[in-house]
């Protein structure tokens, strides 16, 4: 199991901005699709998530935020304050957020209505995974994590260039290493 956090990125789907109530703009979509293959690492493995993979998170972590760029510093939301709700539905997890009257939020939302940001990612450390190293490339099912942000980017890549290279060549090694492993099995099996 994988204890380090990681990020995935999507296009928000459904996206929409609206004025709520006394003036406050919100935006919405979804932060992640279920049962979506994503190539991971350059091909190295396909990943999906799983119907679920959110909810415990959801129920159990009271204050989740919403970001702009993975930056802490830039926060649009919390569920904690009841500015940011999240929730699944047969589709993925679902966001919505209120945005704070700032230059920050008054910015976001006039990039996100002229179509400059479209695109979405989380921050999560998988706590329950299923890999299938039978197939090629490797797929990983993600079946429960925990969730500590989403956020709405402006590019869609890993924040941190250098950590995600890093870690995409740890992972990528670690693929390698089982896949070459199975084979070694399987022509054992053959000759037998």
């Amino acid at each position: 199991m994988t204890t380090k956090k990681e990020t995935r990125t999507f296009n928000i789907e459904n996206l929409n901005t609206r004025d709520g109530g006394e003036g406050e703009s919100v935006i919405g979509g979804y932060a992640a699709v279920f049962n979506s293959p994503t190539e991971i690492g350059g091909g190295c493995f396909t990943e999906e998530i799983a119907p679920g993979a959110f909810s415990r998170a959801i129920a159990e972590n009271s204050d989740i935020r919403a970001l702009f760029n993975h930056d802490w510093n830039n926060v649009l939301g919390r569920t904690k304050s009841g500015t940011l709700q999240l929730s699944e539905d047969e589709r993925g997890l679902k966001f919505e957020v209120t945005l704070p009257n700032t230059s920050l939020g008054r910015d976001l939302k006039e990039s996100m209505q002229r179509g400059d940001i479209n695109e979405c990612s989380f921050g999560f450390i998988p706590t329950e995974e299923h890999w299938d190293y039978n197939v090629e490339p490797a797929k990983r099912m993600i079946l429960e994590v925990d969730l500590f942000e989403i956020s709405v980017v402006s590019i869609p890549a890993y924040e941190d260039t250098e950590a995600s290279v890093i870690r995409s060549k740890e992972v990528n090694e670690q693929v390698e290493k089982r896949m070459n492993l199975i084979k070694k099995i399987n022509t054992t099996l053959e000759a037998i």
